[in-house]
């Protein structure tokens, strides 16, 4: 690569599964709902605000079992893992060669298997949080009338 070509956006990989189980909201319910809020969350903020590996990022998102079919949108790709999505993250680290490439999951064993491929690593505390909503207002009880 020379001086006139562009760098490589960094690999944002992420571990859709670990990621959305990481906070009880009640995912279980609708696993792939979770994780189309995890994709839209995703394209929002861009991933990491800061961490080990600077962006913007290209980002992919890995989904397995009953949160498959949940589509790619602009910003953010989304990878159906055929089997295990562990499997398919430190595949897609290995692939990303000089890349540089940031997985973020809690897993220690998928951890472990990233650094091997030279991959960093944060835990999913360092993506930006879902924007609470807003409480919604009790309306005031109606005057009473007194006889």
């Amino acid at each position: 690569m020379n001086a006139e070509e562009p760098r490589p956006r960094p690999l944002l990989v992420v571990d859709g599964a670990n990621v959305v189980g990481s906070v009880p909201d009640g995912w279980w319910r609708d696993r792939r709902g979770a994780a189309e809020r995890l994709r839209d969350r995703l394209a929002a903020a861009g991933g990491p605000v800061d961490g080990p590996v600077p962006g913007p990022y290209e980002i992919v998102l890995v989904v397995e079992g009953r949160a498959r079919g949940v589509a790619s949108v602009p910003g953010v790709r989304v990878e159906e893992a055929p089997g295990s999505g562990d499997d398919l993250i430190a595949a897609l680290a290995r692939d990303a060669g000089d890349r540089p490439c940031l997985v973020v999951t809690a897993d220690r064993e998928l951890r472990r298997r990233v650094a091997e491929t030279g991959a960093r690593y944060v835990g999913p505390r360092a993506l930006p949080q879902a924007p609470t909503p807003a409480p919604t207002p009790t309306p005031a009880p109606a005057p009473t009338e007194n006889p």
